[in-house]
């Protein structure tokens, strides 16, 4: 799992949610969560300013046992 769907599932948000917020289409938030896609410049700073995030830190792998830490 990576950082950004960790974020958006605590957040409680689908993949539509976010992508209207980064202003991205669902298909590419499902992309970038499976590893399909690595977002380019612009989509990686809408996506981190809407989390509160840095670049780096959405694209982190989440480990099992910090996906069960709050």
């Amino acid at each position: 799992m990576t950082r950004l769907e960790q974020e958006r599932r605590r957040r409680a948000w689908t993949q539509t949610t976010l992508a209207y917020k980064a202003r991205l289409t669902q298909g590419d938030i499902s992309e970038i969560e499976t590893g399909r896609r690595v977002p380019g410049p612009k989509p990686m700073a809408r996506l981190a300013k809407v989390l509160g995030l840095s670049a780096d830190e959405l694209l982190a792998e989440v480990t099992q046992e910090a996906t069960n830490v709050r």
